[in-house]
């Protein structure tokens, strides 16, 4: 099978699982070293190659944070494709000299597979990977408790900018629909504005008009930084989740923030 019909395949059973919420970094720039803290899920297949699968960023020692709608499909790919590995790499570059760490893999049990679609509801849409050993690597900051609640109560939210750092696709222009996503082994960032803010959910703009850009197939599970007194901070307030199926205007991201994000990650890590 080629890599690009390999590729595809990889992409529809992710789509038919997930409910097409994984998302990749459009109108962004290459993030080189800015963001090593920030890594890939990477699905190894023997004979096929290095398929970049959705991202993540390390939280702790070994933990590393992506969304459940990521981790709630690998045991089943792994039995269809024997000899197949589902590892993370932290390179800017994927590769298949890349270095590799393997790990288990936690769903949160609250994931409820979009039932409600994207709504007020909570999908528990979060997860983590606990590496088996440490890459080395120092790990972005978990927001406190209600960080964006407060914001938004102090007037501050709506003028707070954000950066989305991710492997997946890329969309150069505006003016076509799915044909204009390409193919991207590459860590980007880009920043966006606020939109709106709900119990489970942030969304930003990824409206190229304004200057903004956004996520898109493969970030998913990736970090959404939060800018604090102007500057860029390592504070991951929020992971992607979903948005609008082309990648053209809005990403809808899932909250680190609230009880019930932060009831999943103290199993796992020392919140603040």
């Amino acid at each position: 099978m080629s890599r690009k019909l390999f590729a595809i395949s990889i992409t529809l059973i992710l789509l038919l699982i997930l409910f097409t919420p994984a998302l990749a970094i459009t109108y962004g720039e290459p993030d080189g070293d800015a963001h090593p803290n920030v890594g890939s899920m990477v699905a190894i297949v023997p004979e096929e190659g290095v398929f970049q699968w959705c991202t993540g960023t390390l939280i702790s020692e070994n933990v590393f944070l992506t969304a459940s709608h990521c981790t709630v499909g690998v045991d089943s790919f792994l039995e269809r494709n024997p000899g197949a590995q589902v590892v993370v790499t932290f390179d800017s570059t994927i590769s298949e000299e890349s270095t590799f760490y393997s790990g288990s893999f936690h769903t949160n049990s609250n994931y409820n597979g979009f039932q409600g679609q994207y709504g007020s509801s909570d999908p528990g849409d979060i997860a983590v990977i606990v590496l088996s050993e440490s890459p080395g690597i120092t790990p972005a900051s978990l927001p406190p408790a209600g960080m964006l609640d407060d914001l938004k109560a102090n007037h501050a939210l709506k003028d707070t900018l954000f950066t989305a750092v991710g492997y997946g696709g890329v969309r150069e222009t505006n003016r076509t629909g799915f044909q204009a996503i390409l193919d991207n082994m590459d860590r980007n960032r880009v920043d966006q504005e606020f939109l709106s803010l709900t119990k489970s959910w942030i969304s930003m703009s990824m409206n190229l008009a304004t200057g903004n850009g956004g996520t898109c197939y493969g970030d998913s599970g990736g970090p959404h930084f939060i800018h604090l007194d102007g500057e860029e901070t390592n504070i991951v307030v929020s992971i992607t989740v979903t948005g609008d199926a082309p990648c053209k205007a809005v990403d809808k991201t899932y909250r680190t923030d609230t009880q019930s994000a932060r009831g999943f990650l103290d199993e796992f890590v020392e919140l603040p």
